[in-house]
Order: C-alpha cells, then sequence, then structure tokens
C-alpha cells in the first residue's frame, strides 16, 4: 500500500461520489448530494470519461469521484475525475481504506497459527489499522476461547471475540462502534463467517453464504469481486474474496517491523538493517511464541529476493521475440564484439575513412 497527497476540499456544487463497486468497464457510484437541501443518496452506473482513459487514470473501489452528464431517470452517468487517493491497496484493490478487519473462525474451519499469522503480517504491512475478530465462539468451550485471548495478547492484539448464532448483542455492538465513520475492508480466509457477519451489521444485503467444506475442512468462495456497502451506523464496509494464503511481498529487513513482538519490544533493537537472528548486539530475544514463524519467512523472503536478483540478471542478458502466432521467443544477447557480424554500413564509414587518411597521407608527401 502506498500513501498518497490527501485530497483537497472539492467545490458543493459538485456531484460528488464514492466507487462502491467495478464490473467490467462500468462502476456503480454511491452519490452524495451536491447540496445541503438536497438530501438523498443514489446509486449511478456510470463510465469513465475518455480524457480519463487518454491519461491512463484508472478507477478504483473506495475513489471519490466526481460525476457529470448525469440521467437521474435512467441512473446512470459519467466519471469525470478522480481525486487522489489517501490510501492504495493491490490486494484486494481497494482506495481510501482506513482500516482492516480481520476475521477468523475459532472453529470449523479451525484456527492455526501459521495461517493467522500470515494475515496478520500482510494486514500490518498494508499501514492500516488492524482489527482482528474472532467468530464462532459458540463452538468451542469458553476456556479454548480464554487461552486464544491471552495468546493473542502476548501477540500484542486484543481480539473482539463473537458468535453470530447467539442472541448476545453486545459484542456486535462493540464491533459496529469501531466500524463507524471508518472504511474498513473485511478480510480472512474463506468460510470464516465473514458475509455473514456483513449480512447481521446490514440486514438488507442479504449476501450468499457458504458452508465449510467437509472433506478438505475449509470454506468454499461466495464473494467473487470486492465491494462496499454503507453501514446504517455511518461507514462503509469493503467485502472481499476469501483466500487461504495470501502472499508476502515485504523485504526481509522490513519484516520485523510487522511482528508487534519486535516493533513494540521494551527493548527495541539499536540496528535498523538487522534481521534479527541472534546477531551481536540485536536486542531481540527468542522466548517468544511466534519467533521460528519469524525465522521461516525470513528465509523464504531472503530467498524470494535472491530469486527475483537472478531473474533480473537473466533477463538482462535476454532479448525477447514475437513469432508467427503470437509466440513469444526468448533469445540471449550476443556480444557485439566477439559474435555480432559488423554492418555493411559500418563497414563502408570505415572504408571512408581509411581512404580519406591515405589520400591526406598522399598529400603530405607530395
Amino acid at each position: 500500500m502506498e500513501f498518497l497527497t490527501p485530497y483537497p476540499e472539492p467545490l458543493p456544487t459538485k456531484l460528488l461520489g464514492v466507487v462502491t463497486a467495478v464490473q467490467a468497464n462500468f462502476y456503480w457510484v454511491s452519490c452524495s448530494p451536491p447540496a445541503p437541501d438536497q438530501p438523498f443518496t443514489q446509486r449511478l452506473l456510470c463510465t469513465r470519461r475518455a480524457r480519463l482513459k487518454k491519461i491512463g487514470q484508472q478507477v478504483m473501489v473506495g475513489d471519490r469521484v466526481e460525476v457529470s452528464d448525469v440521467d437521474w431517470s435512467g441512473g446512470r452517468g459519467a466519471i469525470a475525475r478522480v481525486y487522489p487517493r489517501q490510501t492504495v491497496l493491490d490486494r484486494p484493490p481497494i482506495a481510501n481504506a482506513s482500516q482492516m478487519a480481520l476475521v477468523f473462525a475459532l472453529a470449523a474451519p479451525d484456527l492455526e497459527v501459521h495461517q493467522l499469522s500470515r494475515f496478520l503480517v500482510k494486514a500490518e504491512s498494508t499501514g492500516l489499522r488492524v482489527l482482528l475478530c474472532l467468530n464462532k465462539t459458540d463452538l468451542v468451550s469458553l476456556q479454548v476461547r480464554q487461552d486464544w485471548q491471552h495468546r493473542l495478547q502476548r501477540w500484542g492484539y486484543s481480539p473482539l471475540v463473537i458468535s453470530l448464532e447467539e442472541q448476545d448483542q453486545s459484542a456486535i455492538d462493540t464491533l459496529e462502534d469501531r466500524l463507524k465513520d471508518q472504511t474498513t475492508v473485511i478480510s480472512g480466509p474463506s468460510g470464516v463467517g465473514k458475509s455473514s457477519l456483513i449480512n447481521r451489521l446490514i440486514p438488507q444485503l442479504n449476501l450468499k453464504t457458504g458452508a465449510v467444506s467437509g472433506r478438505l475442512g475449509r470454506g468454499r468462495h461466495t464473494t467473487r469481486h470486492v465491494e462496499l456497502f454503507e453501514l446504517p451506523g455511518g461507514g462503509l464496509l469493503a467485502d472481499t474474496p476469501g483466500f487461504n494464503q495470501p502472499d508476502l511481498t515485504i523485504a526481509p529487513q522490513d519484516l520485523g517491523n510487522h511482528f508487534p513482538e519486535i516493533r513494540l519490544s521494551q527493548e527495541p533493537c539499536q540496528f535498523k538493517d538487522c534481521l534479527h537472528r541472534q546477531e551481536p548486539g540485536c536486542s531481540v530475544g527468542t522466548d517468544w511464541e511466534r519467533y521460528p514463524v519469524y525465522l521461516s519467512w525470513l528465509e523464504e523472503l531472503i530467498e524470494l529476493q535472491e530469486h527475483r536478483t537472478q531473474r533480473g540478471h537473466h533477463q538482462a542478458r535476454e532479448k525477447t521475440k514475437s513469432r508467427e502466432m503470437g509466440q513469444v521467443h526468448h533469445e540471449p544477447l550476443l556480444s557485439v564484439k566477439k559474435y555480432r557480424r559488423t554492418s555493411r554500413r559500418r563497414e563502408n564509414q570505415s572504408l571512408d575513412r581509411l581512404r580519406q587518411s591515405s589520400s591526406h597521407g598522399l598529400e603530405e608527401l607530395d
């Protein structure tokens, strides 16, 4: 994710909106009232103006946009301007998010340390606030629930435990307070109850939900694309497709910053480029639960970095040619002095220079 310059306050006479969904070359935009005396919010199906296409301006879910050429009867319009983004996420592709809510289940599917840690590190790397929710507390005992709460507190997180099957509304009320007036990205593995949670928060949506696969013990994908929904109490909620193993695209030296056990340590390491592998003078100890996980991913990122470096050098020694039927063929770059034949133009130029030098030499002899 990248942080960009805050957008300037637009004029109130313009019709503004937020892109809530992208489908092919069309964009659903929830419009705000252009003036205080026109209290309405309407969704418009918009296209992108040709000028934006020419300058390469992409439109993402979450973008604040200006809409023109509005046809209220047909519910159509055109996006004329995209305001600068405050934050940008690549996966899921969404702009201007302020926090990320990770939803996991205590059972069905079972909660795994490596999977949970990978999602947490990925969320930390976005720079957004991280909110952790543990669902399906009705399927485990009180002791198991408390053990996970204490365990995660040692990791540096204060999870919110909820159950969508129980009638206790206090946990849902707490969650609603944390979501109010925020643009929140809901993320997590498939089958943990993300769509069911959104249905509980926004009852009129009635999103499709799916059961956990009995053969694999994992969730089935029900959400296919990113979409923003308006919360009744204020704020926006982004439902995203579930996936079980997010990719880590982090530099090895930055991995420790995404572990609260290292980042919030009482004795922070004094070396900025330290990898915390018991180097001399490193103050990060080894007596914390996720240290083996950290070392494993550190080696993974180092290998990935070395592979990309070698691949870059390898690609620099190749050239790409397109053949018939669009087939791409890679050929090695040959050394000019050793393998390549001198062109006829260069040979003629050399002969011309040789003739000129010879004629000058004969004139001097005369």
